[in-house]
């Protein structure tokens, strides 16, 4: 890199702190007043790795799953540009607006603003409208106090950073420099470092002999040991992910490593579906990873904990969720139930507490969760914890849809979610919900179909369904639903309701 090239490196670093600086000077009138005029610019861009991205169905209207935070414009002073890849339906955005409590529809859109690149190419979103100098222009027309402004986005990487600085607004989120924390190698070793349990494992591997290395070492320190997890340090929902079989092979035999290097290639199942062996190991290779042992259990679940660090450096646990995992041995986020399960939600969530303190202290900020595998035994349940995700995630928008709707707090001692009339809520929820059957159906088709099977959000009850990455529905058959219920037995029916109201009307 040019002496140059350092300097502006240096440049744009100290802008960046600078725009931060300013968020936290101005954020008691940004989160607490909600008659500021503020600005939240949202950039639902998934920028992550664009092979692995590929083998997510509709990946493009993913981006759709921020449009919860349209529930802002709740506050009458709040204006909001949402910036996509492609135009998104205008019943899209009336089905969001209608549940804006004491708010008209009309106001509303006054105050929204919508903007849209018309590119459903591969390319991430941010990376879109860094190439349209006259889209940056577009949205900084509609910033109107720079100071009373941000930005918010899926994750954060360099991209979002110089977009940042583009628009000359701070964002809700990392420090793209702090990454490394959210890596799986990176994770394992703070795990470490604060005293977290942690599957037993190797970390900062580099290429398939490191891994062939790292699992025969696991397997030496346990015969017993019948699979192993690989993964990416920067892989996503388990995409990333490769699970080996030892079958046959025994930990006394001298040759052991050389046996696993050449079964490697047939011993390990990728959890991608259209991600090749030489494709993982292509990936694997450039951004490094680790190896794990599977945790066997009888009574297994997958618990994660969200937490928050807001721009005064203060923390705090916002939710639990048990994970609804699939794919190959359980390695592919499907959805979640919330709250976790009330035997050990607050026991994760002290972990949590722990973990959100040293993220404070290395200087993390906005949302961010971490994985737990959680094991039942004879004395009670077990705990590891999994990964860091320093970015909004799959528990993220069903949160924010529940929170904005119904104006409660979770409180992580009790394990519950406790509205202002003091009732709870809970909710089961799910990216994945994909048939054949449901292509052709259009945004219309599916509100129509909610309406009259009541199977709709209801504002008096403060229970029912609420619809998410409707866009994706006609081409790919597939959509979201957050069922918030009164009990996790009456979430869990919305749903199952739901599927068999959209199995009837698709058939």
């Amino acid at each position: 890199m040019s002496e140059q090239s350092n300097i502006d490196l240096l440049n744009a670093d100290d802008a960046f702190a600078s725009l931060q600086k300013r968020f936290t000077a101005h954020f008691y009138e940004i989160f607490l007043n909600d008659l500021a005029e503020k600005t939240v610019v949202i950039i639902p861009s998934l920028t992550l790795d664009r092979e692995i991205l590929r083998t997510v169905r509709g990946a493009v209207f993913y981006e759709e799953r921020l449009l919860c935070m349209l529930l802002l414009l709740r506050m009458p002073r709040t204006r909001l540009v949402y910036v996509t890849s492609v135009p998104i339906d205008s019943q899209i955005i009336d089905y969001y607006l209608h549940l804006l409590p004491g708010i008209s529809e009309y106001h509303a859109r006054e105050r929204l603003t919508l903007l849209s690149c018309y590119d459903s190419s591969e390319t991430a979103l941010t990376k879109k409208i860094l190439d349209r100098p006259r889209l940056i222009n577009r949205i900084r027309e509609h910033i109107r106090v720079p100071e009373m402004t941000h930005m918010a986005c899926f994750n954060v990487t360099e991209l979002e950073k110089q977009l940042a600085l583009e628009l000359d607004i701070p964002i809700f989120g990392c420090d793209p420099a702090l990454l490394h924390l959210g890596t799986k190698s990176g994770g394992r070793r703070l795990f470490r470092k604060i005293g977290l349990p942690v599957p037993e494992g190797i970390e900062d591997l580099a290429n398939e002999q490191d891994i062939a290395m790292a699992l025969t070492q696991l397997k030496r320190n346990n015969p017993s040991l019948e699979k192993a997890v690989v993964k990416m340090n920067d892989g996503f929902s388990g995409e990333g992910n490769g699970v080996f079989y030892y079958f046959a092979l025994k930990a006394e035999d001298e040759k052991l490593q050389e046996q696993i290097a050449d079964k490697l290639p047939r011993h390990m199942k990728i959890v991608a579906s259209n991600l090749t062996y030489s494709q993982f190991m292509d990936k694997f290779t450039s951004m490094g990873g680790i190896v794990e042992e599977f945790i066997p259990g009888e009574i297994k679940e997958s618990p994660s904990v969200q937490c928050r660090i807001n721009p005064l450096g203060d923390s705090d646990v916002i939710s639990t969720h048990d994970q609804l995992l699939g794919g190959e041995s359980g390695q592919v986020f499907l959805g979640s139930s919330f709250p976790a399960n009330p035997e050990y939600s607050r026991d994760i969530s002290i972990m949590a507490r722990v973990l959100c303190d040293e993220m404070q202290k290395e200087g993390v900020l906005g949302r961010f969760s971490v994985d737990f595998i959680s094991v039942k035994q004879p004395e009670g349940w077990k705990h590891y914890a999994i990964e860091i995700n320093l970015r909004k995630g799959g528990t993220t928008h069903p949160f924010i849809m529940l929170q904005y709707l119904t104006s409660g707090i979770f409180d992580w001692q009790r394990g519950e979610y406790v509205m202002p009339n003091g009732q709870t809520r809970c909710y089961f929820a799910s990216d994945n919900v994909v048939s054949e059957k449901y292509k052709g159906l259009t945004p219309y088709d599916l509100i129509d179909i909610a309406m009259c099977n009541h199977i709709q959000f209801d504002g008096a009850l403060q229970t029912g369904v609420m619809f998410h990455m409707i866009g994706a529905l006609s081409q790919y058959g597939k959509l979201g639903l957050v069922c918030i219920g009164r009990t996790p037995e009456e979430a869990k029916g919305f749903f199952e309701k739901t599927i068999e109201v959209l199995e009837k009307e698709s058939a």
